[in-house]
């Protein structure tokens, strides 16, 4: 929502769902009337009802209009010319009559917005408006309908502009005072690191030519600061309207709100006039609920309780601290007795700077692309530790059905939701009896059983509508799951066959299917195109090639590497070649690592990190060296860390500490923690990475094969390559630390497996037994 060209007066543009959410919203913030259908179905629902209204029936009609400085616009659903009837077509699930009335009032209003400007554009004195309800279940509409004249509802159409007016008048300054604060930011350091400035050069051309680029920087380069720099510069030269910063962890969050701090993005908001650049922090939704206990509507929640109503002053409160990390948009909403994770939703539409997780953007639920569409907002998007995309990109398009889980909410369902629980119990059952052993790649994906899960999501939320207790919580999780594999399977339906494996893995009595996504790159590719620029980012992004095909870019996307601020001098890398961590190995392998782990303690004590396969691995290792070296202190990750215990681990890593922290590689430990100077001196790598032997990861494998002619790469080294190198680059965060890294395994020694490392990295060394023995 830019300005115009428009020299003699400037113009807000708007879209009429945005006013009217803007305007016409009011009441308690109600989620009961759920689950909305996929964008898929909504489609397919839109579709069914075009083709029954005759060929003379106009769909996805563009209408615009002009009130003072507003430009408003959008796409009416249908228009029927011949009985004058302009309609506003909802896909829904459930009664109808359960819906909040505040949501009823919003959808009118867009209808009679729509209807208005109708009439401008045609010349219209009279026309029937329609509220066109299309159950996606029964293919059945509900229409209402309401006959109003030009006056009427231009009229109204004045009444949304001149609620809106005022914000809008505040929106056009704040977007010319962000221009000129944006083109007079300057760099906030006397110099740019070793490698920053190409760094910062490279995402500003990308961004001014459109283009999406792949970058390699090496840790301690600053590539955060090197890339939110340049991006702001560029926003004003390109008319962009926002900046999304995608990170697939806290780490990167934190480090992104610390560079806007240092480029002065929170000063302004001491003033009290508001910031020229506002930013907001996204949290998961679990950890912004203030009361996570109870349901999200007004009869529960005191926070969704007359939420609509609060909902302005605290918008306009929000926009005036303009800082809204974490704590800032939490302090705003509880000022105002409003839920601060749907403070933040909202303020998502205002704010020019956004971070959160990536999901923002790539999920199939994702927020950040839906209104980029909606409001038609040219953005930019800079992705932190862009090689998690590959992992979060099938996990995002991905879904499971566990049968635990749904046999839990079997046990305690309500009578109401028997019948659809029975019906999809059945053809699991049959799915089961025609695929027998523990696991089964199935040929073709099982569409009787997602067509119950489907009905059984449409039982729930009709249930939900017409009795709106809480749900039990494995019946709610068993619902969550089924509406997500409905999701997944309508979009596996539209891949190539060969970008997902559906397979049933047996374990003991129970048995859990599977829709694992192998390739995301189409899934993926479209969130590329609606961005002017995305910029990916990484200390490990190479082979370029395999992002490429993993992530959807084309094939003239460029990559480039950073050169590192580091020097061969600053790390010691030493290759225990004669030592294997293959699976039937192990066990010969314990005393030789835990004896190489204490002579390196011995030599120079410090803190260390030892990165292992698995849990069984580490453990099995750090019993041996407590037996063979008990003077070495030693802790170790645990599964299932708590975030206290997590921060515990790392508490452990002090500038006099000393001691070997053991961590399982590819783990919350392996890459986006900070350990500089003596926090962290060395680390051992007991593993080449990668992911384990089994059928999954072989019908992978496989896959990869047919799709790229490269299957082993593809599924096991790259990625495993990737962990590799992600763990050791805790060791050296800045250009004076020192430190050493020991690659325990035979496989090291390979070419192949050398190319890998990083170009800095002095040549490794070998560690023959000799050299280690205790």
């Amino acid at each position: 929502m830019t300005p115009s060209s428009d020299v003699e007066t400037p113009r807000y543009r708007v879209a009429v769902r945005a006013l009217c959410e803007f305007t016409a919203r009011t009441g308690d913030l109600d989620l009961r009337f759920t689950p909305a259908p996929t964008a898929q179905q909504g489609i397919a629902g839109h579709q069914v009802v075009v083709a029954r209204r005759g060929e003379h029936y106009e769909h996805e009609v563009t209408l615009e209009g002009r009130y003072g400085a507003l430009i408003v616009r959008g796409r009416a659903d249908g228009y029927d010319p011949v009985r004058q009837r302009l309609e506003e077509v909802k896909t829904r699930r459930g009664d109808i009559e359960a819906m909040p009335a505040n949501q009823r009032a919003l959808h009118w209003a867009q209808a009679k917005v729509y209807a208005a400007l109708m009439c401008r554009q045609r010349d219209l004195e009279r026309l029937e408006v329609a509220l066109v309800y299309f159950d996606i279940e029964q293919q059945r509409e509900t229409v209402l309908t309401e006959t109003m004249d030009r006056h009427t509802l231009e009229a109204f159409f004045i009444a949304q502009c001149e609620r809106f007016i005022d914000w809008a008048e505040q929106e056009l300054a704040h977007e010319a005072a962000r221009a000129q604060r944006l083109t007079q930011l300057a760099f906030p350091h006397a110099d740019f690191r070793p490698g920053q400035r190409a760094l910062a050069e490279s995402v500003y051309k990308a961004i001014s030519t459109r283009r999406d680029l792949m970058l390699q920087a090496p840790t301690g380069i600053g590539k955060t600061l090197g890339t939110l720099f340049p991006a702001l510069k560029a926003m004003p030269g390109q008319q962009l309207d926002r900046l999304f910063f995608l990170t697939a962890r806290t780490t990167g969050r934190r480090l992104a709100l610390e560079a806007l701090i240092t480029l002065g993005m929170a000063d302004a908001a001491e003033t009290g006039d508001g910031p020229a650049v506002r930013t907001l922090e996204l949290i998961a939704r679990d950890r912004a609920c203030e009361h996570p206990e109870l349901a999200c509507h007004g009869d529960s929640c005191p926070l969704a309780n007359g939420f609509y109503d609060r909902l302005p002053e605290a918008r306009q409160a929000a926009v005036a601290r303009g800082w809204l990390d974490h704590a800032g948009l939490r302090d705003v909403a509880l000022s105002h007795r409003v839920c601060p994770y749907y403070l933040g939703q909202e303020m998502a539409h205002w704010c020019d700077v956004v971070i959160g997780d990536v999901n923002y953007w790539f999920d199939t639920s994702a927020m950040l692309y839906a209104l980029a569409r909606q409001h038609q907002w040219r953005v930019s998007v800079l992705v932190d530790e862009a090689h998690n995309l590959v992992e979060r990109g099938r996990a995002m398009y991905g879904a499971e059905f566990d049968q635990g889980r749904f046999a839990a909410a079997r046990r305690d369902a309500p009578a109401a939701l028997k019948r659809a629980l029975d019906r999809l119990w059945r053809q699991w059952k049959a799915l089961l009896r025609d695929h027998d052993g523990d696991y089964i790649c199935l040929e073709t994906p099982p569409r009787k059983l997602f067509n119950a899960l489907s009905q059984f999501v449409t039982a729930v939320g009709d249930m939900m509508v017409e009795t709106p207790i809480g749900l039990e919580s494995a019946l709610l999780e068993a619902w969550f799951d089924a509406m997500q594999i409905v999701r997944i399977a309508e979009l596996a339906g539209e891949c190539d066959p060969d970008h997902y494996l559906f397979d049933i893995e047996r374990r003991g009595k129970s048995a859990t299917l599977s829709l694992r996504n192998v390739v995301p790159a189409p899934l993926l590719a479209a969130r590329f195109e609606a961005a002017h620029a995305v910029i990916l980012f990484s200390a490990t992004l190479s082979p370029a090639g395999y992002y490429r095909d993993q992530l959807g870019l084309e094939a003239s996307t460029p990559w480039l590497e950073m050169a590192s601020p580091f020097t061969a001098g600053q790390l010691e890398v030493h290759l225990a070649g004669h030592i294997s961590t293959r699976y039937r190995d192990r066990g010969a392998s314990l005393a030789p690592i835990a004896e190489l782990m204490a002579r390196q303690f011995r030599r120079r004590p410090g803190n260390y990190l030892a990165f292992f396969s698995s849990f069984d691995y580490l453990e099995r290792v750090s019993e041996t060296l407590a037996e063979h070296a008990p003077d070495v202190p030693q802790w170790a990750q645990a599964r299932r860390m708590s975030e206290p215990e997590r921060d515990a681990f790392l508490a452990r890593f002090t500038l006099a500490g000393q001691g070997i922290g053991f961590a399982v590689l590819g783990g919350i430990f392996g890459e986006g923690i900070d350990l500089p100077g003596e926090r962290l001196i060395g680390a051992f790598v007991a593993t080449l990475g990668l992911a384990q032997f089994n059928p999954v990861n072989e019908q992978m494998k496989a896959r990869m094969e047919t799709l790229f002619g490269d299957g082993y790469r593809y599924a096991y080294l790259y990625p495993g390559m990737t962990r590799v190198v992600q763990a050791a680059g805790r060791v050296i965060r800045s250009p004076e630390d020192r430190g050493v890294i020991y690659l325990i395994d035979d496989r090291f020694q390979r070419g192949e497996i050398q190319a890998l490392l990083p170009g800095w990295w002095a040549p490794p060394s070998s560690d023959r037994p000799t050299d280690v023995a205790g």
